[in-house]
């Protein structure tokens, strides 16, 4: 197996890295590097430069409109547009809900939505978490029940989504449904696409620990959903969670933003005088160590999947390391900086106070980033479930 890239994969990467930093606005670069608040507007400037390439979905293959890249191509470009600062790609609509309706939506659902999530006009939320169906979404509750209208048949739904990632800005959502009861919890599920403009949707934020409003409840309330949103077959929802899934926990894994943020780790060791301490420098090889064997494991899973071999279903493995890892270099950040890593007030930031008044500029970002990061051994199934998992897909 060669892990090396050939020297056209190089030229690509040249490529790649050229353009994005002729085309990354350099104020949300530097947002990115220092890890201050992204806007709406920041994330769907990105995500319209991307569209206007036709890279928005970088993973979809040409009849789509995407580029039609290889693994190993996705792999760079993600690498190239993580270590330049850009923002990461808000999944829901590119990476998740597209290749479930790409695989098993109607020509009619391609046509519509599609283009939208190209283009990056059209933001996608993600309608899966309930409050009592986090990591067992075969218990969701909220119910979508058929009817025969004079118009045509339509769901009418009702129940509660809750964690709801940048809700609040969604135009459309996509969520796990119970339409039957009858069975197997996880045969009486359907994958539902809902415009949350529609009457009976309410959104209400939840306030993080760091001040920041990022997740969301949405409530549903006799909500009518025409019977053509319904993707694939009534009561298949669990099949297309599934697939759905192992997108999301690969995604999660971002070994390139964790390259990125072991610079910053060291950038903020050295500027907080303890990069010369011994034991300091051993807790970042280990990560370093860690981040390089992360890579690695992702380059075999590319390797096997470019020569057509038959890769093990490592997704749930990506994902635990890959969220460790985050958790362990906003730790060191916050070791580095001591007492400066308090929580901060966000206006007196981006007033440009924390510099006199707080220490150094790269420092009171860094509660914000750990609190936020404690959620990533829980979301996209819980790390306790994908050991589960991977016991009995990869060790048998």
């Amino acid at each position: 197996m060669d892990l090396n890239f050939t020297p056209d994969e190089l030229a690509f990467r040249a490529e790649i890295r050229q353009w994005v930093a002729e085309n990354l606005p350099q104020d949300i670069s530097h947002k990115v590097h220092n890890a201050l608040r992204l806007s709406k507007d920041d994330l769907q400037r990105w995500a319209r430069i991307l569209g206007k390439k036709g890279w928005h979905g970088w993973a979809w293959p040409k009849q789509f409109g995407g580029p039609g890249w290889n693994t190993i191509q996705r792999h760079l470009f993600e690498e190239e547009c993580a270590l330049a600062g850009a923002p990461r790609v808000v999944p829901f609509g590119p990476v998740m809900v597209a290749p479930v309706i790409m695989a098993f939506g109607s020509p009619e659902q391609q046509a519509r939505h599609l283009p939208g999530i190209m283009s990056g006009e059209v933001w996608w939320s993600q309608g899966y978490s309930e409050p009592g169906s986090g990591s067992d979404l075969a218990s969701v509750k909220c119910r979508a029940e058929r009817v025969s209208t004079t118009s045509g048949d339509k769901y009418i739904v009702n129940g509660q989504k809750t964690w709801t990632t940048l809700g609040q800005y969604g135009d459309w959502i996509f969520c796990l449904v119970r339409t039957d009861t009858s069975g197997k919890p996880q045969t009486g599920i359907s994958f539902l696409l809902i415009d949350m403009k529609s009457p009976g949707v309410t959104v209400r934020p939840i306030i993080m620990l760091d001040g920041e409003h990022e997740v969301n409840e949405v409530f549903f309330d006799n909500v009518e959903v025409p019977a053509e949103n319904l993707v694939g077959e009534e009561n298949k929802g669990w099949t297309y969670a599934k697939y759905l899934l192992a997108h999301e926990r690969t995604n999660i894994a971002d070994v390139n933003r964790a390259k990125r943020e072991l610079e910053r780790v060291k950038r903020i060791a050295k500027a907080e005088g303890v990069y010369d301490d011994t034991r300091f420098r051993d807790e970042i090889a280990k990560l370093e160590v860690d981040i390089v064997a992360l890579e690695m494991m992702v380059l075999r899973v590319l390797s096997a999947e470019k020569s057509g071999k038959q890769s093990l279903d490592v997704a749930g493995l990506l994902k635990i390391r890959g969220s460790e890892i985050q958790q362990r270099y906003s730790e060191l950040m916050m070791l580095a900086a001591g007492p400066y890593s308090l929580p901060f007030i966000q206006e007196a930031m981006e007033a440009g106070w924390q510099g006199d008044y707080v220490g150094a500029a790269h420092c009171p970002p860094l509660a914000s980033t750990y609190f936020n990061l404690r959620k990533t051994t829980i979301y996209g199934g819980s790390n306790e479930v994908q050991r589960n998992i991977v016991s009995q897909v990869v060790l048998g």
